[in-house]
């Protein structure tokens, strides 16, 4: 609507300047319609800084304009800043109409140096779908179908400003209808840059990948269709998406994915699932209001939701999809490919990465006619680029809490704004961790964790990691001064963070890895700078100390300059090294005979099953490694004592084979029912002792094991071992806690939790509720993973840190 112009008022311009995500998402469009329907006049364009608005109008007029910016920004915007300043004031409207623009324009990108964001890929919306499927709609049945509201963004760019000449889209001529839209500032997909159609766009096709079928075979014209039909007939096929291939196949059919399993060598750890909405999810698991909202994101993640009991009359899931589990990982089509797939689809389908375990996802047509055809019986591709590599972002619902275990499409590369007084942090870049590696660069006040790399001590996963490095410098014009690695010698990440900095002449922070994992949570609940020190408690499986010993069950005070360890867990000993990981009844033989001698064990415990269990084990050999600590460190890990418990009550004592599963799987049999019902009787209870060599009291288990070990004994049921287990725990964390705080001197009234074992539902929900029963402010993860994916964040914080305050000094 055009406001009434007022007599006598003088027209003014105000040069307006957006930062943020706002480049990429239909962000001009907006504001030209906003701009034209308030009669302001002027210009705007994308620059090396976001947005930049010219707007001619009265004053009332350009303040409702600026309101309308920040309210009505387009559903992809990231709005960060939104600033102005007044270039002219002119006199009356009747003197002055000859120097005033006479409408408002979209003008072309201006170039210049990266302040602003590339947007994050984003699901398919509902006005794009509406074209898919509308006979009459020309995107009729195109799969590649969107607008400025949705479809691929960071996975085809290249660099900025991002316009179609810098991405994978580039190959593609638009035809007369679609370079009429893109040129349409009233159009949706006005400078859409992936906008294509039938006649000008990517297409699809469907092929045999002659490993399991013969290449030549003759395939249906639909090849979505035809896709769909091989896949409800048993058929694994691999799909190319935006972000890389994913293999799938009939989520209910068992022969099916136990064969996918066996090709991809992926054995238990479970596999994602989608399903065609969420009315089909609520046949096999229930959501919550939070993990609804979650799972029908833009960003369209995996989302971890509780199955459905037999006396709530689920439907099936093949057992193989999530072996060991009480839950199921589904997303929602985010594609139109997706839902073309799903138009023909009665059930859910699962749809995982399109790799052999541990190795990167394959993200073009050649590799995945190389790697796949082993794994798949057909290959669903399509000829648009896929410049860089995202796997699926994972998230679950904790503590009526989004939160995510692994970042990547849809989030990454998404800015975090850096918290109140780290305005002046400097350009910095932190490495990561060795496992579940993402890496984060610090630029203007903000902090760009990249999207989830995966496990470097793969080779193939190094080199993506190198590449994205590389790629991340390039795309946000980024020049480090400063390098801040994990203090593990060991890390691949550390290594190379330190030749860097060597070979750069970059200033290099070395930052102890649990200090990492507090200021991760810190930052990712925009604690401030100078906010004051915290309780930080982090519990993960392994981290390098500050002593040269390696930590992994910690209680700190610490900000993010520095940090003071007042206790831990009682080490013990990681028998066999990297095996101890790897073959959780190593830990459980360690944790038993760290409390009772072998003799006493054998005496006590001669009937049970464990005992013969270690009789089968090379013992005396055992016995010296652990009296000499050869091959043997001393560990203050509460992941490894996980691992002992699991393997204690024959949860993938031999091998786990995928990091946290006995873990998990331990978590999965807990019976929550008796977990609410216990009493104080019957939980069991961990000593606090004071006696560690003046490092601190420490967390000692001992206790505990003579009660597991006794209800064993009596054939008490596992699923309530495993109940008084996790209720003991977290009481014992919570005391812990208290009594490290009456020592402090600092009135510590915040606790912060990170670390992977806090992506357990239920230690994290006894533990935070027990604490802020007692008035403590509790904070937890929620834009970056609690475990290792979140290490590079903290680090970064850590580093900023240390050098405002050396600026300061």
């Amino acid at each position: 609507m055009i406001l009434p112009k007022l007599e006598n008022q003088s027209v003014i311009c105000w040069q307006i300047r957006v930062r943020g995500t706002v480049q990429g998402v239909g962000f001009r469009p907006t504001v030209f319609k906003l701009a034209t329907d308030l009669g302001i006049t002027g210009r705007v364009f994308n620059d090396g800084e976001g947005v930049l608005i010219e707007a001619w109008a009265r004053e009332f007029e350009l303040t409702k304009f600026l309101q309308s910016i920040s309210t009505q920004s387009p559903p992809l915007a990231k709005i960060e800043a939104i600033e102005h300043t007044v270039i002219e004031e002119l006199g009356e409207l009747s003197e002055n109409l000859c120097r005033i623009p006479t409408a408002f324009l979209i003008v072309s990108s201006a170039k210049g140096q990266s302040a602003t964001n590339v947007s994050a890929d984003a699901a398919v919306c509902s006005d794009c779908l509406e074209d898919v499927f509308n006979p009459l709609n020309r995107r009729f049945r195109y799969p590649f179908t969107n607008c400025t509201h949705c479809g691929p963004r960071f996975s085809i760019v290249r660099s900025i400003p991002y316009d179609r000449a810098c991405t994978s889209m580039d190959v593609f001529a638009m035809c007369n209808d679609c370079q009429s839209e893109y040129d349409d500032p009233h159009d949706r997909r006005f400078h859409a840059q992936p906008n294509a159609c039938h006649a000008c766009g990517p297409r699809v096709w469907l092929e045999a990948t002659g490993t399991h079928v013969p290449s030549d075979v003759t395939l249906p014209d639909d090849h979505i269709e035809s896709a769909a039909k091989l896949i409800e007939q048993g058929a694994i096929v691999a799909i190319k998406g935006i972000g890389g291939f994913h293999l799938a196949c009939d989520a209910t059919n068992e022969n099916a994915v136990a064969r996918m399993r066996q090709r991809k060598q992926r054995y238990e750890k479970p596999f994602a699932l989608m399903a065609k909405n969420i009315a089909m999810i609520e046949n096999y698991c229930c959501l919550n209001t939070i993990e609804t909202k979650t799972i029908a994101d833009t960003s369209a993640p995996i989302v971890v939701l509780a199955k459905l009991t037999q006396k709530q009359n689920c439907s099936e899931i093949a057992p193989s999809v999530a072996p060991g589990q009480k839950t199921l990982g589904f997303m929602l089509p985010y594609t139109p490919l997706h839902h073309l797939l799903f138009e023909q689809l009665s059930g859910p389908i699962v749809l995982t990465s399109g790799n052999r375990s541990e190795e990167p996802q394959c993200i073009d047509n050649d590799s995945a006619r190389k790697s796949l055809a082993q794994i798949a019986d057909y290959l669903l591709m399509h000829d648009r680029k896929i410049v860089n590599r995202l796997d699926d972002s994972v998230a679950q619902v904790s503590c009526e809490q989004k939160t995510y275990l692994r970042r990547g499409r849809g989030l990454a590369p998404n800015p975090i704004p850096l918290p109140q007084g780290f305005e002046k942090a400097p350009d910095l870049l932190a490495m990561g961790s060795e496992l579940k590696n993402s890496f984060c660069l610090i630029k203007n006040g903000k902090a760009i964790v990249s999207q989830h790399l995966g496990d470097l001590e793969e080779a193939n996963t190094f080199a993506d990691y190198k590449h994205n490095l590389a790629l991340y410098k390039d795309l946000y014009q980024h020049e480090a001064k400063h390098i801040a690695v994990d203090l593990h010698p060991e890390y691949l990440s550390s290594k190379l963070g330190r030749a860097m900095a060597a070979e750069q002449a970059l200033h290099l922070v070395e930052i102890q890895h649990h200090h990492a994992h507090i200021a991760s949570c810190l930052a990712d609940n925009n604690y401030a700078y100078d906010a004051g020190p915290v309780l930080g408690i982090a519990l993960d499986g392994l981290g390098f100390g500050s002593d040269n010993t390696f930590w992994g069950g910690e209680f700190m005070v610490a900000d993010y300059h520095s940090f003071e360890r007042l206790g831990s867990f009682k080490p013990v000993a990681l028998l066999g090294g990297n095996l101890a990981m790897k073959e959780p009844w190593r830990n459980t033989y360690a944790h038993v005979i760290s409390c009772i001698n072998w003799t006493d064990f054998k005496h006590k415990y001669a009937d049970l099953e464990l005992t013969k269990f270690f009789e089968t084990k090379p013992l005396a050999t055992l016995n010296k490694m652990l009296a000499s600590q050869f091959n043997s460190p001393m560990a203050s890990s509460c992941g490894r004592l996980f691992d002992a418990v699991a393997a204690a009550l024959n949860i993938c004592r031999e091998l786990a084979t995928y990091e946290g599963q006995a873990a998990i799987e331990l978590e999965a049999i807990v019976n929550l029912e008796l977990l609410e019902e216990l009493d104080d009787g019957e939980v069991y209870v961990f000593d606090i002792s004071n006696e560690n060599n003046g490092a601190g009291p420490y967390i000692d288990p001992k206790p505990v094991w003579q009660a597991i070990l006794d209800d064993l004994l009596r054939g008490t049921k596992r699923e309530i071992i495993a109940a008084r287990f996790h209720q003991a725990l977290a009481n014992s964390i919570v005391a812990m806690a208290k009594q490290l705080i009456m020592r402090e001197e600092k009135q510590l009234t915040t606790i912060a939790l990170s670390g992977g074992v806090f992506q357990n539902k239920i230690l994290e929900k006894l533990v935070k509720s027990a604490l802020e029963a007692d008035s403590f402010n509790v904070l937890t993860h929620r834009q970056v993973p609690a475990n290792d994916g979140g290490l590079a964040l903290g680090q970064a914080m850590i580093c900023a840190a240390i050098q405002i305050r050396q600026n300061e000094e």
